[in-house]
């Protein structure tokens, strides 16, 4: 008799984060100037038609700073000024999706944000974050970022309904913990 199908996690304290494995490795950057902070609505992809800040997932070879800077070029054809660790994401997703997300943060942007296939800039006041629009995590860590607050954060959704989630504040001993973490390259095959 086959064996039924493993259970899905419905809670943090199901999944055992240090053997856990990401499907994927991906970024945010919150562009902050002058009390407000630069989001995007999302045109498509994963939280398609939501707000949040620009980032996406890592290339071959790329670490999460690289990415996080490159992918606000992409979808705003602004260039950050710097690039500051402020926190990192786990999500496990009940259809077995899961990602490692790294947070960055920068003072202000060199450019004018614009309109690309991927998103709709929207500068906003700081005060104002349009949590109702956004994803159900974000009003939970969103509020540390902005008070320079580094926070580690694990979660559980099913598609995007949040089940359960772990946020800690990190003391600011903590290293940047994203230092050494990079995507692998893609193993090149030899031509035929």
């Amino acid at each position: 008799m086959p064996s039924p199908p493993p259970v899905p996690p419905r809670h943090v304290e199901d999944i055992d984060w240090l053997a856990w494995q990401p499907v994927d490795l991906a970024t945010l950057l919150f562009v902050r100037d002058g009390g407000r902070v630069l989001l995007i609505e999302k045109k498509r992809g994963l939280g398609q038609g939501l707000v949040n800040a620009p980032g996406g997932r890592l290339e071959p070879g790329e670490t999460p700073r690289q990415a996080a800077l490159r992918e606000v070029e992409e979808e705003l054809r602004v260039r950050p000024r710097e690039a500051v660790w402020a926190g990192r994401h786990r999500f496990q997703f009940c259809d077995g999706y899961s990602m490692d997300v790294h947070v960055y943060q920068s003072r202000g942007a060199d450019g004018v944000a614009e309109e690309t296939p991927e998103a709709i800039p929207l500068w906003v006041d700081e005060e104002a974050i349009p949590y109702a629009r956004m994803w159900a995590d974000d009003a939970l860590w969103i509020p540390l970022l902005l008070r320079g607050v580094r926070f580690d954060g694990r979660y559980v959704f099913d598609g995007a309904r949040m089940l359960d989630h772990r946020v800690e504040a990190l003391a600011t001993a903590d290293a940047d913990l994203d230092i050494g973490v990079r995507r692998p390259e893609t193993p090149q095959r030899d031509a035929p």
